[in-house]
């Protein structure tokens, strides 16, 4: 067996394609498609997309690596055709999804990815690649990204092959799996489909998330209780009521009223914020019953989380402060997108003879900082007026406590679906107006949309309530309690349940951010600042600083700060 293996890892069956390259334990680099073509996910998750490929992040991974085609040992991608089950007997759309002409489709167009990776390549690559299970790939982006030795894994999502849930085992960089659960019991399609049903489309999630936030779950409990049952430490879902793979909503409608449609303008009655509440009640119990069974099968004091619900931050939080396990590391690439990380470490480890270890204690490795001259091109190119700063963090912290919106591009990017302070809008948190101003003039986004704190690490326990210490604090992953004694303080931040989705920030994760919070707190005396991507509501986070420079102007920013430069717009 070769030493440290050249892996590289690809996510692009469904959507939020990605590439990873690694060597060993070592990530040379890690690229999101989304990123480079400015579609938000990447690409549809239809069968006709199957085998697009991340082309333009697989170009930047091979060069950032600075390695070439006869350098892989390994390609492995976070799906494998032979776990794809027969159709069931549900209603289909033919051709798509579920459908006999649409699974024959899906396995040719399967077939059809490795000879499309080595056009890219130029070289024939296929007798190095290999398939990897998709939860078994978000377990390992969860437990080989993990600060633990050993730990109960938990992947949960929509679905991979057929499988939706994966509870696995990690004890030294090996992974068990223990358990799955299989279509049609899936708890991320049951999001997508009430998503849908309430006048959404199927990522949006987090809108729903939010939403239930607004009102009890009482009236909808029982109804929940019976159509996603809870039952020998797993669960089952009523395939009859959610009919996962057409676009009929007639039973959701007997059980919760008409569905909402007329587009975004539409009203959002009550109802559905009471939908949105049981749905998140009841996802909550069914993580707090599989962390309470993984608990009983592995007898871990600790657990890795990734897949799509994993991405739900208000069931994290529950898991941080009632679960069963005393530590707990959520992957901030928890959506598919992480697979291509998982499926390179794994195959790795699996291929190879591997030192060391990886673990993700920050998330700035989506590209290289920008470079200056890439920055003052990007200037020179657009209607704006730029001034030369000493101190960019003490700035950005005047402007903010002085009310002002600011875009705040510095360093390498983030990776996953929220900005961690290198690709953020940044606003003030005393002010209740800046949660509306932002989400109407800069993200042109819902109004019940809530935004997140970034807190000095050393000062969280003081504005947040949790029970534990994470290392994923550090990515956003959990919903908790804003100290009652603080809200009045920071109203902009806090949620109408009284949570926020807290981010801490240290010196030596993230020395540029934290020196601007840090100035923020010399000003003001509050430790924290309101953070939200930097990003429209129909556009990924930008990546370049001509990506920042286009969607400042797009929008009601007052102001960008990318690296050491103001840039405003040209009064002429």
């Amino acid at each position: 067996m070769k030493s440290n293996p050249i892996v590289i890892g690809i996510n692009t069956v469904y959507h939020e394609s990605s590439v990873c390259v690694v060597r060993g334990a070592e990530v040379l680099a890690f690229a999101e498609e989304e990123r480079f073509n400015r579609r938000k996910h990447a690409k549809p998750a239809d069968i006709d997309t199957v085998d697009e490929i991340p082309v333009e992040a697989l170009r930047d991974c091979m060069l950032r690596a600075g390695i070439t085609a006869e350098d892989v040992d390994y390609v492995a991608t976070s799906f494998d055709p032979a776990l794809r089950q027969p159709p069931l007997d549900e209603p289909v759309t033919a051709g798509s999804w579920g459908h006999a002409d649409g699974e024959r489709l899906l396995l040719e167009r399967l077939n059809r990815i490795p000879d499309e990776v080595s056009k890219v390549l130029g070289a024939d690559i296929r007798d190095r690649w290999v398939w990897v299970p998709h939860e078994m790939s978000h377990a390992a982006s969860a437990y080989l990204a993990s600060p633990f030795e050993e730990a109960a894994v938990l992947s949960i999502d929509g679905i991979g092959e057929h499988s939706t849930a994966l509870l696995a085992y990690g004890r030294d960089g090996r992974i068990e799996p223990l358990d799955t659960v299989v279509y049609p019991n899936s708890l991320g399609f049951v999001w997508e489909k009430l998503a849908k049903f309430v006048g959404l489309d199927e990522y949006s999630a987090p809108k729903l998330m939010a939403l239930a936030a607004f009102a009890p779950p009482d009236r909808y409990r029982e109804t929940f209780e019976k159509i996603v049952q809870r039952d020998g430490g797993g669960f089952t879902v009523d395939l009859d009521t959610f009919r996962f793979r057409v676009e009929d909503y007639e039973p959701l409608e007997e059980l919760f009223g008409p569905r909402r449609t007329g587009g975004p303008g539409a009203p959002f009655e009550y109802r559905y914020a009471e939908v949105a509440a049981s749905l998140q009640e009841m996802t909550e119990e069914v993580l707090l019953t599989l962390a309470g069974r993984l608990k009983e099968m592995t007898g871990s004091a600790n657990l890795c989380l990734a897949g799509g619900v994993a991405l739900n931050c208000v069931g994290m939080g529950r898991l941080l402060n009632d679960g069963p396990f005393d530590g707990v590391f959520v992957q901030p690439l928890a959506h598919d997108g992480g697979t291509a990380l998982g499926a390179a470490l794994l195959v790795a480890r699996q291929k190879g003879r591997v030192s060391g270890r990886f673990v993700m204690t920050d998330p700035y490795i989506g590209s290289p900082p920008p470079t200056p001259a890439q920055v003052e091109a990007a200037i020179a190119a657009a209607p704006v007026k730029a001034t030369r700063l000493d101190d960019a963090p003490r700035t950005a912290a005047e402007l903010v406590a002085d009310g002002k919106v600011l875009g705040w591009m510095q360093g390498a990017a983030e990776v996953g679906p929220r900005a961690l302070g290198n690709r953020s809008i940044i606003g003030d948190p005393r002010n209740p107006s800046t949660k509306d101003r932002i989400n109407v003039r800069a993200k042109h986004r819902e109004y019940f949309r809530p935004f997140a704190p970034s807190v000095l690490e050393s000062e969280a326990a003081d504005w947040f309530e949790f029970a534990r210490p994470s290392l994923s604090t550090r990515f956003m992953s959990f919903a908790v309690k804003v100290r009652a004694d603080k809200r009045a303080l920071v109203p902009a931040i806090v949620h109408v349940d009284g949570t926020a989705r807290m981010q801490t920030v240290s010196a030596e994760v993230n020395a540029r951010y934290h020196a601007l919070i840090r100035e923020f707190k010399e000003l003001t005396g509050i430790p924290l600042v309101l953070n939200t991507s930097f990003n429209t509501y129909d556009e990924p986070i930008v990546y370049t600083p001509a990506d920042a420079i286009r969607t400042f102007l797009r929008t009601g920013m007052d102001a960008l700060i990318i690296d050491d430069y103001l840039i405003e717009r040209d009064p002429q």
